[in-house]
């Protein structure tokens, strides 16, 4: 259902600080589609004006005067409504589409020129002269069109800043000294009563096999906490200095996650993930917007098919370099955009690469198309490349085994499979070695092979021609010393040939792998198929566990009650796609995440093989925190849950980190434009205008990384709208830069503080010694970058005398007991590290801000 912005009916209107505050909601209308926004704008205006005449709101009686038919008012939430819902397509070379478009325009609107062999001089003259102007002021207006749209690609292609990191641990990963802080913390129980309404846990007496259970209390307990290990703690609700000391706790960070959920536009995120990503990814599953009315999810849907495979276009060309060379793509569609996005995965991924178009039957009712009620949806699979590309087998269950394999054969589950060949490459001409008789003794029930003395006279390779006379003649033989004589024959008559070799067949008879069954028409050899546990996956997928009704909408329901998703995969078929596409310890990653399903059939997988895959999840939509988030950390808790409770509370330990990223529309609202040069001469002031002045004036943007301000590199701040709410955030720099270098994190140190006593030296050299206190802050991160060197980030705040921070950074490094064991030093804000490295010692540093800044903007410029 559509929504539309309408007033927020509780608290409606407030002033703060001498500004006028309008709350609203996003939400579905009780108005027809294409009234709504207008009405409830309408609506919001109409509150005000009866509010107006309060003594709080007085001075803002203004914003009703109407001018040109509309109040003040209304124009600006006729802007705040248009803006927050348009949809963004920024062109990849405006400016040289536009000239194109003008050319094309000047000769055949302008010119005409066409017709140029039938007009007079003078006209020509005149549609020359005509042209020479157009194109002279079209040119000036291309270019500051360009300019702007340049500067907006500029934008959408940064790399963008990381607002917020939180990480989700259940208890048992937790030190347990950390475990009376988290009992005293209100926010955190109240968020584990509602998730996991762990409220309900009663107390209990134990046995012979269970401890006694404690039950629920105000405040907690530390004895409840460590009984329940599998609680999900949220960093969120904790301060910076409690969530910096349990990150410190983790050695090996990056490679402890199970998994990482990002908040953002998914090719915002793609592109953040690409340094530290590149060719780490095992398989890829997204199950896109159909572009249908039936895929109700954030992204827009009923694009035209052009717009729609720009979206996808751009983000599987960001996907592929992510893959690795053993890897696969599985991309969940319907028939309404599948010729075209068959297509676009041929362009990107190649046709040699593709592998298959599995059909899964996945609405046994079927959905109403207007001729054919559609029953089934598709997953398209290509690899990365297809010479280096592993999947793997479906493994059966003890029910599958039991329908496949319904024999047992010395304790081994096996079918009896004909031995003759059917199919293709079934005639003896074509494998003329696999065609000789078995001979079974009937007497003694004994199976063997005719010898092979004989069996070498049976076709002469030379002639390439068959004795059947000898045949004929052994047939008669052995059929008279009391053998069966058993060919592999069609009941038509025709020679076909056995599924094995001759040598092979000698010792499946001699082992007792192959047997022989007495039928109508005579003696057949059958073969014992000892059980495996695995099977081929088909390119036909039927059974209710792929039905997206019983097994998808149904069990998202009982984990998250009345959640927004309508159409959520079987949970089934997405575990049977990573099944096939990912073994233990992959990487899988899904970038339209929506309500997990794609996390979850990971946990699940994990732990019914006690594996560790890893996943990334990549959500946009508002329901982040209320479905795509919750469902994950409900799964960890509690494998199986009914109307939004667990049931058996049996968890697994696991930790994910979830990051928030800044939007474009956030990198767009935190430009502040600084003023242009005035004392240009009018010529340069002209061309600074229409080329020059957004990217110049802009500079100092903190959206646009101000490296001035990376002294203070903890306290940088943004406008971060949330909700449709702005307000001034911090943005952790220190997670961004790690992605933007590609860091694998072995160990992220919390934050410390020191003073520092200062002594000068015989050249005016300036050192310190660092004491107890709170001056001198510094923070550290240990890792690899993606060429496998061993990296130190340094980060510090400055206090404005940079000798003596410089002195305070200086003895900082030389405390670490490693620290010239790094191959390279990245620290922000200039300082004279290098001048204390030592003979023979080859560590590099490296400055933040010019790294920070290269590596964000490298494939925006």
């Amino acid at each position: 259902m559509k929504r539309f912005f309408q007033l927020h009916t509780d608290k409606p209107f407030e002033v703060i600080d001498g500004e006028l505050y309008i709350y609203v909601e996003y939400k579905p209308s009780e108005y027809s589609d294409k009234t709504a926004q207008a009405k409830h704008i309408a609506d919001i205006v109409d509150a005000f004006a009866a509010v107006q005449t309060q003594r709080d709101f007085q001075p803002f009686n203004t914003i009703l005067t109407v001018s040109d038919g509309k109040s003040l008012l209304e124009r600006q939430l006729n802007r705040y409504t248009a803006r927050n819902t348009f949809d963004y397509f920024i062109h990849k070379d405006l400016g040289k589409f536009l000239r194109r478009e003008l050319d094309f325009y000047i000769k055949n609107d302008v010119i005409f020129l066409d017709d140029i062999d039938e007009q007079d001089d003078a006209k020509t003259k005149e549609y020359l002269t005509k042209a020479k102007v157009i194109r002279k002021i079209a040119r000036k207006i291309i270019a500051f069109l360009a300019q702007i749209e340049d500067f907006q690609k500029k934008l959408y292609l940064k790399k963008k800043f990381v607002v917020e990191t939180n990480y989700c641990i259940t208890l048992d990963r937790v030190p347990e000294a950390m475990y009376p802080e988290i009992a005293a913390n209100d926010a955190q129980r109240e968020e584990w009563v509602r998730l996991f309404a762990i409220d309900e846990i009663t107390a209990g007496d134990g046995d012979l096999m269970t401890a006694p259970t404690l039950a629920y209390s105000v405040p907690l307990t530390v004895e409840f906490l460590k009984q329940n290990p599998f609680l999900v703690l949220d960093t969120a609700f904790f301060n910076t200095e409690f969530k910096e000391r349990l990150v410190d706790s983790i050695d090996g960070l990056d490679e402890k996650l199970d998994g990482l959920m990002i908040h953002s536009e998914n090719s915002q995120a793609l592109r953040l993930l690409q340094e530290k990503y590149r060719s780490a990814i095992k398989c890829v599953y997204i199950d896109p917007p159909y572009n249908t009315d039936a895929s109700k999810i954030i992204y827009k849907n009923g694009y035209e098919h052009s717009s729609w495979l720009s979206l996808l276009d751009s983000r599987l060309a960001l996907a592929q370099k992510l893959m690795s060379s053993k890897s696969v793509i599985e991309l969940a569609i319907d028939d309404y955009e599948f010729r075209y996005i068959n297509t676009l995965m041929e362009q990107i991924f190649g046709a040699n690469n593709a592998i298959s178009n599995i059909a899964i039957f996945t609405n046994p009712k079927g959905r109403d198309q207007g001729y054919i009620a559609q029953a089934h949806d598709y997953t398209i699979m290509y690899a990365k490349d297809k010479r280096f590309a592993e999947t793997n087998n479906f493994v059966l269950s003890p029910e599958e085994m039991a329908k496949k394999f319904s024999k047992v054969k010395e304790g081994e589950a096996v079918r009896e499979l004909p031995l003759k060949r059917t199919g293709s490459g079934k005639t003896r001409e074509e494998r003329p070695f696999m065609f000789f008789p078995f001979l079974y003794k009937i007497d003694s029930k004994k199976l063997s092979v005719l010898p092979k003395e004989e069996y070498v006279l049976l076709f002469d390779p030379q002639t390439k021609s068959f004795n059947d006379a000898l045949l004929m003649e052994l047939k008669e033989k052995y059929e008279l010393d009391g053998y069966a004589f058993i060919l592999p024959i069609s009941e038509q008559g025709d020679y076909f040939r056995w599924r094995w070799g001759y040598n092979s067949c000698v010792n499946g008879a001699e082992n007792g792998t192959l047997f022989v069954k007495k039928t109508k028409s005579g003696y057949t050899v059958y073969q014992y198929d000892v059980g495996d546990d695995e099977a081929t996956p088909k390119s036909m997928w039927v059974g209710e566990r792929y039905d997206a009704s019983s097994k998808g909408t149904n069990i998202l329901n009982d984990i998250i009650p009345n959640n927004p998703f309508d159409y959520p995969k079987s949970l089934y078929t997405v575990e049977d796609n990573l099944q096939i596409g990912s073994s233990d310890e992959d990487i899988v990653i899904d970038f339209f995440a929506g309500s997990a399903t794609t996390g979850h059939a990971a946990i699940d997988l994990n732990r019914a093989e006690k594996g560790y895959r890893k996943y990334i999840l990549v959500e946009m939509g508002e329901y982040f925190d209320s479905v795509t988030k919750v469902r994950i950390e409900r799964i960890i808790y509690s494998e199986d849950w009914k109307k939004g409770k667990p049931v058996s509370r049996k968890g697994s330990s696991h930790a994910f980190k979830y990051l928030r990223l800044e939007s474009y529309e956030d990198a767009l609202n935190n430009i502040v434009l600084t003023g242009g040069n005035q004392d240009l001469l009018a010529d340069a002031r002209e061309g600074y205008m229409l080329s020059y002045m957004l990217g110049t004036e802009a500079a100092g943007s903190v959206s646009l990384l101000n490296v001035e301000m990376l002294d203070k590199p903890f306290n940088y701040k943004m406008n971060i709208t949330r909700n449709l709410e702005s307000a001034e955030r911090t943005v952790d720099l220190v997670e961004t830069f790690n992605y933007l270098i590609g860091l694998t994190v072995k160990k992220s140190h919390a934050l410390v503080s020191f003073d520092a006593d200062f002594t000068t030296g015989e050249y005016g050299a300036v050192s310190a010694t660092l004491k107890a206190g709170e001056t001198y802050k510094f923070k550290t991160v240990e890792g690899t970058a993606p060429s496998g060197e061993k990296v130190l980030v340094l980060w510090r705040e400055m206090t404005g005398d940079v000798e003596k921070d410089n002195a305070a950074l200086d003895a900082y490094f030389l405390s670490l007991p490693n620290a010239r064991s790094f191959k390279r030093v990245y620290v922000n804000c200039d300082n004279n590290l290098l001048n204390l490295r030592g003979n023979g010692e080859s560590w590099q540093v490296v400055l933040i801000d010019d790294e920070m800044k290269k590596r964000m903007f490298e494939d925006a410029e």
